[in-house]
């Protein structure tokens, strides 16, 4: 006759039975590893020269930007970064990297500058309303708060004729 697991002693089937609802639980436990953006590569990175490389040869060379600057199309921007999460937590930044390579008015590289992890910065709101500037209105002021000065003379409306 095969063993199973109520063949088992008692005290043994408690701790096989522990035993897979300890890996269970903990299963659920894994790291999560994430990537985004631009996957880097130092060799390609370092390539790029300033006074040597244009617009050109660094879209051959690392490929599009990741996003090019707002106020001038004279930056482009490689940005990677590798977060951890564990379970249901919100991901957390590991490492991260932003390459940005700027160009001059001819599209020759003027400079190449990295930065990292160190710009990260952690936004923390404050409780579930956003601090406001002006006085506090109440429920029944927000929604009645405009009768009667809508159309007024001296409120903003044109004069009657």
């Amino acid at each position: 006759m095969p063993h199973s697991i109520l063949s088992l002693s008692a005290p043994r089937a408690r701790l096989v039975v522990l035993g897979i609802a300890v890996a269970l639980v903990t299963s659920g436990c894994a790291q999560l590893k994430g990537r985004q953006g631009y996957i880097v590569d130092p060799t390609l990175t370092e390539a790029i020269t300033p006074g040597v490389d244009n617009r050109e040869s660094v879209e051959k060379t690392l490929g599009r930007p990741t996003f090019v600057g707002q106020f001038s199309e004279n930056e482009y921007y490689y940005v990677s970064r590798e977060t951890r999460q564990l379970a249901f937590a919100k991901p957390r930044p590991v490492s991260q990297q932003v390459l940005r390579v700027r160009f001059d008015p001819a599209g020759n590289v003027a400079a190449v500058d990295r930065t990292g992890l160190e710009l990260v910065s952690k936004i923390s709101p404050e409780g579930d309303k956003t601090p406001t500037l002006g006085r506090s209105r109440s429920f029944f002021e927000d929604i009645f708060g405009n009768i009667g000065s809508v159309g007024a003379p001296g409120a903003g409306a044109p004069p009657p004729r």
